[in-house]
């Protein structure tokens, strides 16, 4: 596999830069013709860098058939598409691992029964971090990833996925207690888990 430095110095080049970001945003398989489009350049271009990206672990590829099936040779061929790969990247130089602390911790949280403690600690964090009319711009900035779907704002990434996945329940809690904080009164929110996304989800019966 891929080393995670090499995997984010193949962002570097900006065409490929704005392949990947337009993958990433749709939270779905995205074929060559439309990265092409929306990225503005040629078909073979667009699927060059995608092949790039895929090879370096950044988005991982599949055949599925994009359009309903047409008469003659070649009518309804599945065609290559991308999404974002599943596994997580990072850069620190020297070496950190700041994930395998947070795991730590969340067990001895757990061990001492020290759920609610820490789901008090979080409401206080996202309560400092609330901004009237700003929550979806704290959001961005924290890696939440906030897209509209239909009456709600849903969260495309987890940024504490590797330490949920270890203590799902705790993690959980603490999420929705710091994103609680960061809407404030400007938002509903509640506990609304979909497969490969943050488990919390905006009401926007109340938007600001």
């Amino acid at each position: 596999m891929t080393d995670d430095l090499g995997a984010v110095a193949a962002l570097h080049d900006p065409v490929r830069r704005a392949l990947y970001d337009y993958v990433v945003a749709q939270g779905r398989a995205v074929g060559r013709n439309e990265a092409a489009q929306e990225a503005g350049v040629s078909r073979t271009l667009a699927a060059f860098h995608l092949d790039k990206l895929a090879e370096a672990g950044l988005l991982e590829s599949d055949f599925m058939r994009l359009t309903e099936a047409r008469p003659g040779p070649g009518g309804g061929r599945p065609a290559k598409v991308y999404r974002r790969a599943s596994a997580a990247r990072k850069v620190t130089l020297p070496h950190r691992d700041y994930e395998q602390l947070a795991a730590l911790l969340a067990e001895v949280v757990h061990d001492l029964a020290a759920d609610d403690r820490a789901v008090s600690v979080a409401a206080a964090a996202g309560e400092r971090l609330h901004e009237p009319g700003g929550w979806l711009a704290t959001l961005r900035e924290r890696g939440y990833e906030p897209y509209a779907d239909g009456d709600r704002v849903r969260l495309r990434n987890c940024p504490f996925r590797q330490v949920a996945e270890a203590e799902p329940l705790l993690v959980c809690a603490m999420n929705l207690a710091l994103c609680k904080g960061i809407a404030g009164e400007d938002a509903d929110v509640e506990l609304d888990p979909r497969p490969g996304e943050c488990c919390v989800s905006f009401s926007k019966n109340n938007f600001r």
